[in-house]
């Protein structure tokens, strides 16, 4: 009986602290890393610019282009638990909906139509995260709502002026500084290739 009540609440914290660290990463790359970032900026920085300005293209993207980088990462956490004899059901978990955390934020880009039932039931559900949910991320200036599979922790971390606060607490530690992004109105112009992309798009 015990088993009924703590298994499901062991699985739904494996999936927010999933949430949670997909929801750190989102943040770092939106407030530190741009396209001339060096090492990563072009691997992350540039596409995550090209999201801000242009959301729906990420849902062309297939699986593996959205989800490459989170799935190496989750592999190497799988392999490293196993090595270390503490690979467990709660490790796969949290690997299997880490490794796929971008491809639940392309869902909530999509239509209904491009989503399918299955998909928007669970939207509906609230089990994944809703494009209405999401939407408020895409809100300037684009600084609230960063974990991406629920819709549970946002409010929560969002009303306790979590990244804000984590922000600041940077600066005054490392003197980093939020960079502007140009995708919001007075935070610089957009990159040339971006205008090219909208001309084109």
């Amino acid at each position: 009986m015990n088993n009924l009540i703590t298994l499901p609440l062991q699985a739904a914290g494996v999936v927010l602290a999933a949430d949670f660290v997909a929801g750190l990463i989102h943040w770092i790359e939106d407030a530190y890393i741009r396209e001339d970032t060096p090492l990563v900026g072009k691997m992350i920085g540039k596409p995550n610019t090209i999201h801000h300005h242009l959301p729906r293209r990420m849902t062309r993207n297939s699986w593996w282009q959205s989800n490459r980088e989170q799935l190496l990462a989750m592999s190497a956490l799988v392999v490293g638990a196993a090595l270390m004899g503490r690979l467990s059901w709660q490790v796969w978990l949290f690997a299997i909906v880490g490794g796929n955390a971008n491809e639940v934020h392309k869902w909530s880009h999509r239509t209904r139509k491009e989503n399918g039932r299955f998909i928007s039931w669970l939207q509906d559900l609230r089990i994944l995260q809703t494009p209405q949910h999401h939407a408020i991320h895409h809100t300037n200036p684009k600084e609230v709502k960063y974990c991406p599979v629920t819709n549970v922790l946002n409010p929560i971390l969002d009303r306790m002026h979590f990244w804000s606060s984590l922000e600041w607490l940077l600066e005054r530690i490392t003197g980093l500084k939020r960079r502007p992004d140009t995708s919001v109105p007075g935070q610089g112009i957009p990159p040339e290739w971006i205008a090219e992309m909208r001309r084109g798009h």
